[in-house]
Order: structure tokens, then C-alpha cells, then sequence
């Protein structure tokens, strides 16, 4: 793929998501999510091998569902109420149809099925815009959507939790890993969203800039297998040294920047009576952390049995930017103070 051709279809990527976000019609924040869809597509097959174009097409035919259903649900509400704007939605049929169109966009349980087997297939920085970027569009819908119902919500949210933390305990795929963590997080922000929308943007924030930090931290560590992991002490030692700290964050542990939007969400969801709920997503996002600790494990307390001769890689000269990863790793761990301020910006 030419570098022209590629930087098109990033453009379009980023044009579809723009789209989506300036509409107020329905068919037009359809078509952005579509130019987005169809801009991802040649990305994940630029590299022709069997896998990745099983995971384009199971991709496509995920997605091409989802759209049908919800052109469908934005047609029957413009014949039952007369409207195609997004916020006068207010049928509830097509509301819950275009909730359950949009959770199989972003891949929420039980419509999750074709995100780890679409992420295993791809390449690190392919299945990085696939489980950052491609969420904003459809979240966005979602968050626009005026809710007379909730339970729907709460119920994906919870689900998506816990399945998040169950799949990802037998998984020894980092990419699988990823893909039920990033399932599990989205559960999150979408169990808060029909209460505290702030705090739904707060985690989506947050999610995307600790999984940013750790694709890249990834890429430069070119790993893929939990195996992997045992030797980046011999690539990058000051990488490795920090990794664990991002996967924590990952976690949710305090004092790193990912304990926050827990924090926040669960005193919320005890303060709206619902602390069953809370308890919950507390007890399942532990499920999470156990397979976070499996990769810090990994990491830090396990080494190769032999120690390849020759000089380290460490000791050359990088030949990878180190400037966004440094950036995104800093905010990842030490944000954790400034969280009312970031709050009360979103809030305003």
C-alpha cells in the first residue's frame, strides 16, 4: 500500500468520525459511521495474509449487520414520530434498536463475539484505532440518544463487565487480551451513561489514553504473546521497568490514573441506590486484574532460560519516535491528582 493511499484512508477515518459528530440527522451521522467502516477495511488487509483478511471479513460482516439494523431503527422512528433528528428520538422501539445496533458497532456484550477474533488477526497499530478510534462515533451516538429507559444500559454495561473479565482468564494472545479488556471497559462507561454522562466521558478519556500508552509500549517491545513479554527486559529495560505501572493503571489500582473513573462511577452508582450494581462490577472487574497481574508477572519476575550472546538491543540507537509513548505513559500514571479538575471541566 503507497503511502498516498494510506494517508487517504486515514484521512477518511478521521472524516467519518467528524461527520458523525457535526450531525443531528440520523442518515448523515449513518454515513459517517459507514465512511469509517469502509476507511478501516483496506487498513487491515495491507499486509494480504489469510488472517488478516478472515478478521476484514469478519469485520465486515459484523459491522454490515449492525448498520442494517440501525438505518433500519433510524427509518421506522422517522415514520413513527415524524423526525430524523437524533436527540427528538423518542419511540422506544427504535430507541432500543439503535442501542443494540450501536453496542454491536463498539463490540458490548453479548454483541462482542467478533472483536477478539478481528483483533488477534490485525496488526498492533491497526487493532489500536480499532479499539480507540472506532469507538468514538457510535459512543457519541449513544450518548446523544434521550433515554426514557435505562435498564437496557445498565444491563449491557454489567454484562460487558463481566464478560470482559471472564474471557480474558484463559487467553494468552496479548491482542485477545486487549480486546476483552477494552469489552470490560466499555461495560463501565456504559453502565454510567444514563446516570452521570460526565463520568462517561471521564472513563472513555481515560481508556483511551492508557491503551494508547500500551499499544505503543507494544509496538516497541514487538510483542504479541504473553512469552514475548519475558524477554523485553533485553530490548527496552526502562520500557519494561514502567509496563507493569501501565497495566495496573490498566487495572484500575489506585494511586495510577485508571482508579479514577472506578472511583467516581461506583460512588455514583451507591449514591443512585444501586449498590448491588456497584458491588457487582467491583467483584468482575477483579476478574480483569487477575489477567493485568498475569502479564506483570510476566514481565517483571520471569526471564529467558539462556541469554542470547551478542550485544543488547537496548544499546543501539532507537529507531522508533519515543516522544508520544513518553507522553502518554506519563499522563497514564500521574493524573490520578488532577481528577477534579479534569471533572469539572467536563461537568462545565
Amino acid at each position: 500500500m503507497t503511502q498516498i493511499v494510506q494517508s487517504t484512508l486515514l484521512m477518511s477515518l478521521g472524516l467519518g468520525t467528524m461527520m458523525t459528530f457535526a450531525s443531528t440527522h440520523w442518515l448523515l451521522a449513518w454515513m459517517g459511521i459507514e465512511i469509517n467502516t469502509l476507511a478501516l477495511i483496506p487498513l487491515m488487509v495491507q499486509n494480504p495474509h489469510p488472517r488478516a483478511v478472515e478478521a476484514a471479513t469478519k469485520y465486515f460482516f459484523a459491522q454490515t449487520v449492525a448498520s442494517a439494523l440501525l438505518l433500519f431503527a433510524t427509518f421506522s422512528n422517522s415514520y413513527l414520530t415524524g423526525t430524523w433528528n437524533i436527540p427528538l428520538m423518542s419511540h422506544p422501539t427504535p430507541m432500543a434498536l439503535c442501542i443494540l445496533a450501536l453496542a454491536m458497532k463498539v463490540g458490548l456484550a453479548p454483541l462482542h463475539t467478533w472483536l477478539p477474533e478481528v483483533m488477534q488477526a490485525l496488526d498492533l497499530r491497526i487493532a489500536l484505532i480499532l479499539s480507540t478510534w472506532q469507538k468514538l462515533a457510535p459512543l457519541y451516538l449513544m450518548y446523544q440518544i434521550p433515554l426514557t429507559n435505562s435498564n437496557i444500559l445498565l444491563t449491557l454495561g454489567l454484562l460487558s463487565i463481566i464478560v470482559g473479565g471472564l474471557g480474558g482468564f484463559n487467553q494468552v494472545q496479548l491482542r485477545k487480551i486487549l480486546a476483552y479488556s477494552s469489552i470490560a471497559h466499555l461495560g463501565w462507561m456504559i453502565l454510567i451513561l444514563s446516570i452521570s454522562p460526565p463520568l462517561t466521558l471521564l472513563a472513555l478519556y481515560t481508556y483511551l489514553l492508557i491503551s494508547t500508552s500500551l499499544f505503543l509500549s507494544l509496538m516497541l517491545l514487538r510483542a504479541k504473546h504473553i512469552s514475548s513479554l519475558s524477554t523485553s527486559w533485553a530490548k527496552i529495560p526502562t520500557l519494561t521497568a514502567i509496563l507493569p505501572f501501565i497495566l495496573l493503571s490498566l487495572g484500575g489500582l489506585p494511586p495510577l490514573t485508571g482508579f479514577a473513573p472506578k472511583w467516581l462511577i461506583t460512588m455514583e452508582l451507591v449514591k443512585e441506590g444501586m449498590t448491588l450494581m456497584a458491588l457487582i462490577a467491583i467483584l468482575s472487574s477483579l476478574l480483569s486484574l487477575y489477567f493485568y497481574l498475569r502479564l506483570f508477572y510476566t514481565t517483571t519476575l520471569t526471564t529467558p532460560p539462556n541469554n542470547l550472546p551478542g550485544t543488547l538491543p537496548w544499546r543501539f540507537h532507537p529507531r522508533h519516535n519515543t516522544l508520544v509513548p513518553a507522553l502518554t505513559i506519563t499522563a497514564t500514571i500521574t493524573l490520578l491528582p488532577l481528577t477534579p479538575t479534569i471533572l469539572a471541566y467536563l461537568t462545565w
